[in-house]
């Protein structure tokens, strides 16, 4: 990971761990960074607190119950744990350019990042005239039975209300795109292959209209689960300890894309070493194979976790592509 990043700090034993966890992961995964929470981003800008929030779920979430888990006293500020009630934070243009997008921040499956995955690329979006909408999902181990599916029935739920809310929000219901980084990524990756597996029972009449985004962005995303390329901490958080075959593949984006996945914009760092980059050419190569819109932008360096990246450097240039990629695979 370069230096100036530094998003994410480096811990051999936390490394080490995170490799033995995974069955079967041996010494391929042992050198692998963990996706540990930054030491020092801050606590959330005051626009988090002004931002309209949605209970995605009327009543209880679906495979309760919730059970809390123990949080470090160290755990940083702006990061989420314990989700009983996942959420949609709205941040609105001053001028709407008639599209939405719903963001998935990252976090292994283990914490959601609320920071320089979530505010801070939500109001980049919205200064671009987009109606930006953070998903704070809900995290497999925190009780919930069949865990593995539990992200993405928050996904489906999430992309469907944003839909229902179009007319309220000022944008058309069916140019609503969904991006999404790390295991974020592969939350969005799920949704755009996966849109249409039955995960819930209906709640309203949200869940009649259709879960597919118009467009997906998948930022340094987790794509396939299956071993030596998984990250091995969102591979243990989503399957557990000793996953099936069957589980993985089921959980694997790459694997269920189809003339149905939508158009995809992908971006991530060569130096990546805690999500490789052959989790994007994995997706890139399946996307090409369905015949579906795609295009990649692969990085000399970036590390993991860079966010919005910085201002000189080419990390920091993904969100301008992505908007000029986005205007043509949802114009109309």
């Amino acid at each position: 990971m370069s230096a100036k990043h530094g998003h994410f700090a480096l811990s051999r034993r936390l490394v080490l761990g995170a490799g033995l966890a995974v069955a079967g992961g041996g010494q391929a995964l042992a050198d692998r960074e963990p996706l540990k929470p930054p030491p020092a981003l801050g606590p959330l800008p005051a626009s988090w607190a002004r931002a309209e929030a949605i209970a995605l779920w009327p009543g209880a979430a679906p495979n309760g119950p919730f059970k809390a888990q123990p949080v470090p006293a160290d755990f940083p500020p702006g990061f989420f744990r314990n989700v009983a009630q996942p959420s949609l934070h709205v941040f609105r243009p001053a001028k709407s350019n008639g599209k939405a997008v719903l963001i998935a921040p990252g976090g292994a499956y283990s914490f959601v990042v609320g920071t320089h995955e979530g505010v801070a690329v939500a109001e980049a979006l919205a200064a671009r005239g987009y109606t930006a909408f953070v998903l704070i999902y809900r995290l497999p181990g925190e009780g919930w039975s069949d865990f593995w599916n539990v992200p993405l029935q928050d996904a489906q739920r999430a992309l469907r209300l944003v839909r229902a809310n179009a007319r309220r929000f000022g944008f058309e219901p069916g140019r609503v795109a969904a991006l999404g980084f790390s295991a974020g990524g592969h939350l969005i990756a799920s949704l755009a292959t996966e849109h249409a597996e039955t995960l819930y029972a209906p709640r309203d009449e949200a869940d009649a209209l259709s879960a597919r985004p118009a467009a997906v962005g998948l930022i340094y995303p987790v794509i396939t689960l299956a071993l030596p390329y998984a990250n091995p901490q969102t591979r243990l958080s989503l399957l557990g300890p000793a996953p099936t075959e069957d589980l993985v593949a089921r959980r694997s984006p790459q694997r269920h894309v189809s003339a149905e996945t939508p158009p995809c914009f992908l971006t991530h760092a060569l130096d990546d070493t805690a999500v490789p980059p052959e989790n994007s050419l994995m997706m890139l190569e399946a996307l090409r194979k369905a015949g579906v819109r795609a295009e990649a932008h692969f990085l000399e360096e970036g590390g993991h976790g860079f966010g919005l990246g910085s201002p000189n450097a080419p990390d920091g240039r993904w969100l301008d592509l992505f908007d000029l990629w986005l205007q043509r695979a949802v114009a109309g």
